[in-house]
């Protein structure tokens, strides 16, 4: 039996970058920072006082004021990039069975707002328990794909991914199975995350994970330079339609880029570090090839998990040359974290999209805020070093990689009727 053809068919978009593809787009390609001083608390106390905050964004363009409250911010940031998805993908009323239309969403961490508010509120009254009554579902990681489903009416498969910082990658995969399965004709998915609070800040600073460069925060995040110090964390969300293509073909939709395959590995090895020889990064990526039926030889650029750690970028890269060879100093490999910050569960989303535009526009977005040369990564290897490339992108391969020895990879390729 043929196996059914996926593709890309709607984009959306919250991001520290721009609360649009478009913005988001542009300022990825022309390199710009989306890191700054924290905003949204008093972080002055912290070690670590800067992030890559969502900016200007108002929920109250996306969802009722009375409805607002029920929700976590990580709720807030999936509703407003599944409406700009569906929007984007011409989803009106007729153009498919609503009992086909599913929902997989990815979130490292859920509603850690709630979570760490309510407790808080818990920890400083007299111990007497007064909670929200929508403490539990809007901290749930789950609610959120529960909220788009019940806003648009899609009563197909429904549910979210975790998988720390590959949660999102993971949506995507099984959204990839379920309509390869037949199950589906079109899934929304992606992920969002809201942990830029104290919880997440003070969390994060607790593990040594952060960067420290509170002098300048946008030069703070430079995955592959010498003297990185830890990731900058993000927030935001990132939502792509995915839809089989007889089904977008059917109701004349605009095709963006071929879901190829992907695949899923552990390290197996450690709590927090990755494997030193990058053997589950390695892994991952062998089974996306396998999985998309290509080679080595076939992928033009890779968007790297590429953090700005210590351990995580050099692993990374040997696990690329393993996988690649030769052909890995043909390719294009860019960290958008660089310009994004990390955003945990979000990240596979985000970078998935930078991934589909690389393809769709033949442009490699860079990998910004490198000055000094690593001895320990193979200067042959082409990283897209502070400026955007031009070239003609067949196919892109996207890798997530979380805590708990979680690899995640998609690939995207060119849409080829």
């Amino acid at each position: 039996m043929t196996e059914r053809r996926i593709v890309v068919t709607g984009l959306g978009a919250i991001t520290p970058l721009g609360n649009s593809v478009a913005e988001f787009w542009n300022n990825l390609i022309h390199g710009v920072s989306g890191a700054d001083m924290i905003t949204k608390f008093d972080a002055s106390k912290f070690k670590t006082r800067f992030a890559c905050e969502v900016k200007g964004f108002d929920p109250a363009e996306y969802i009722d004021k009375k409805e607002l409250r029920k929700m976590d911010p990580f709720t807030h940031y999936a509703i407003a990039a599944a409406q700009q998805a569906v929007d984007d993908a011409q989803l009106t009323e007729g153009s498919y069975n609503p009992d086909r239309v599913g929902v997989i969403w990815g979130s490292g961490i859920g509603g850690l707002f709630t979570f760490q508010n309510e407790c808080m509120a818990f920890a400083q009254g007299d111990g007497t328990p007064r909670f929200n009554p929508f403490f539990i579902p809007k901290m749930i990681s789950d609610i959120a794909p529960g909220h788009i489903s019940m806003r648009f009416g899609f009563r197909g498969p429904n549910f979210a991914t975790v998988s720390a910082c590959a949660s999102a990658t993971n949506a995507l995969l099984d959204s990839l199975m379920y309509l390869r399965a037949g199950k589906a004709d079109i899934i929304i998915s992606g992920g969002s995350e809201a942990a830029v609070n104290e919880a997440g800040i003070g969390g994060f600073n607790a593990m040594k994970a952060l960067s420290e460069r509170n002098e300048s925060p946008k030069n703070a995040s430079r995955p592959f330079d010498l003297n990185r110090d830890g990731f900058v964390l993000g927030e935001g969300a990132g939502c792509i339609v995915l839809e089989t293509l007889e089904h977008a073909l059917a109701r004349g939709a605009k095709i963006y880029a071929e879901l190829a395959g992907g695949g899923a590995s552990a390290d197996a090895y450690h709590l927090t570090a990755p494997h030193p020889e990058g053997l589950g990064a390695s892994n991952v990526m062998k089974s996306a090839l396998e999985d998309s039926n290509l080679k080595a030889s076939d992928i033009d650029y890779i968007n790297v998990h590429g953090t700005s750690t210590p351990l995580g970028d050099v692993a990374e890269t040997k696990a690329i040359i393993s996988v690649f060879g030769e052909s890995a100093y043909q390719l294009n490999i860019s960290s958008t974290k660089s310009m994004t910050g990390h955003l945990l569960g979000a990240a596979g989303a985000v970078e998935g999209i930078a991934s589909i535009l690389a393809v769709q526009n033949d442009i490699i977005p860079p990998t910004i805020n490198h000055e000094t040369v690593d001895p320990e990564l193979d200067s042959r290897l082409n990283l897209t070093f502070n400026t955007a490339q031009k070239r003609t992108v067949r196919a892109a391969l996207s890798n997530t990689f979380g805590f708990g020895g979680h690899n995640a990879s998609v690939i995207f390729k060119k849409y080829e009727p």
